[in-house]
Formats: structure tokens, C-alpha cells, sequence
């Protein structure tokens, strides 16, 4: 009897550590401030509503940040660095000694949904002013490349099961059109014409889907079950 394999435990997002107090009530600001940039768009949060929210004053605002756009760096850089802590943990191959590219891939796809979904509102405020600092595209830049190296390394050593003849770029180049549909879903609410699945229960298992058969991974269609759409998202 074959022995059935054991799903990877969940990675919870990995947050940054809090130490002196001086560090906390940044830590809340930023808090708040994400909190607040779901509800509203950044442009309408103002700095005392993150104060308030955040049990601190406008004057602890201002001795921390420049203005609103200075918090919103840190914010950023802040989830850069989780976001890469978590990629470590998620693609520690520790934690796939016995899955698929396919288990590999549905875990990574559900996972970014999930983040884009819950933070679309902060995800909007970077892409806003990100656009025309470089900073920020930095940033990106090297979290980009720091996630594609633990995710390669992960399917490359799963080489046979990828028919596509340059598995490396593919690798990325299919990562690049998943998050380009997760932004264009989530993040500026494009319903393609009615094309697209309108919930994530119905959109997730098509990109997996969809990149598996990219990659060429065989049975990637039948592996992947396909789920009704569900009206709402």
C-alpha cells in the first residue's frame, strides 16, 4: 500500500519582532495605517485617524515620519522584509521533501491570492506612489528576486517532472502572468469583462491550472480540480 503523503503544516505570514517601546508605537502606526489604507484609499486617511487609531499623538506621527508618504516607505519596507522571511520559511525545501512542482505550486498561488485579497488596500497605496519613486521599485526588485531564487531552486530540483525546455525562465515568466492576474483582479477590481471567475475558490485553480500546463508538468489538468464560480469575491 502506497503510503499517502503529508501536506507541508501552514506558514503563517511572518511578522517583525517588537522590542523597545519606542518600537512598538511604530510598530502601531504602521499597523493602523495598513488597518486604515482597507477601508479607505491613502488619500483619504489622514495622519491624526492613524494617530488615534493607533493610541499615539500626531506629535509621535511626526517625530517618526516626514508625512504620510514617509510612513508609507516604511510600511513598505516593512512588508519587503516579512515578505521575504515568509518565502524563506514557505520554500524551505525542508518542508517539501516529498511534494510535487504541483503541491509546490498550489500552495505558493493560494498563498499570494490570499495576501492580495487581504491587502489590496495597501497594495494600492504602493503601486500609487511606487510608480514614480525608485525606492520602491527597488524594493520590489529585490523581493522579486529573492522569492523567484527560493522558488526555483524548489521546482529545479524537481527537474523531470517540467517538460518546458527552459525551465528557469519559464519558472519566472509564469510567476510574472499569475501575479499579473492577482493584480488585475484584486488590486484594480478588473472583472475582464466577465471573463475572469469572480471568487477566489473559483480563480486560484485556474492560475494553478494555467501555470502547470505552462511549465509542462503532465496531468496538471486532471491534478487540479476545478471548482464552480461562486458569485462575489
Amino acid at each position: 500500500m502506497t503510503a499517502q503523503k503529508t501536506r507541508p503544516t501552514a506558514v503563517q505570514w511572518v511578522r517583525t519582532p517588537h522590542q523597545d517601546r519606542s518600537r512598538k508605537t511604530l510598530e502601531r502606526l504602521l499597523d493602523s495605517a495598513e488597518a486604515l489604507l482597507e477601508e479607505r484609499g491613502f488619500d483619504t486617511v489622514s495622519v491624526a485617524e492613524i494617530a488615534q487609531a493607533a493610541g499615539s499623538s500626531v506629535g509621535a506621527f511626526y517625530a517618526r515620519f516626514r508625512d504620510k508618504n514617509g510612513l508609507l516607505h516604511h510600511l513598505h519596507e516593512r512588508f519587503c522584509e516579512e515578505a521575504m522571511a515568509t518565502s524563506d520559511a514557505a520554500l524551505a525545501p525542508e518542508r517539501w521533501a516529498d511534494a510535487t512542482v504541483v503541491d509546490i505550486l498550489s500552495d505558493v498561488v493560494r498563498s499570494m491570492a490570499e495576501i492580495y485579497r487581504t491587502r489590496r488596500g495597501m497594495f494600492r497605496a504602493f503601486m500609487m506612489v511606487g510608480c514614480t519613486d525608485s525606492r520602491f521599485k527597488e524594493r520590489d526588485r529585490r523581493l522579486v528576486q529573492h522569492f523567484l531564487s527560493r522558488l526555483t531552486g524548489l521546482l529545479l530540483a524537481r527537474r523531470v517532472e517540467i517538460e518546458h525546455p527552459d525551465p528557469e525562465f519559464a519558472i519566472a515568466f509564469g510567476m510574472e502572468l499569475v501575479a499579473g492576474v492577482l493584480r488585475d483582479r484584486y488590486i484594480f477590481d478588473s472583472e475582464a469583462g466577465g471573463v475572469w471567475p469572480a471568487a477566489t475558490e473559483a480563480l486560484v485553480p485556474e492560475l494553478i491550472r494555467a501555470y502547470g500546463c505552462y511549465l509542462g508538468l503532465r496531468g496538471t489538468a486532471e491534478q487540479i480540480p476545478s471548482v464552480p464560480q461562486v458569485v462575489g469575491s
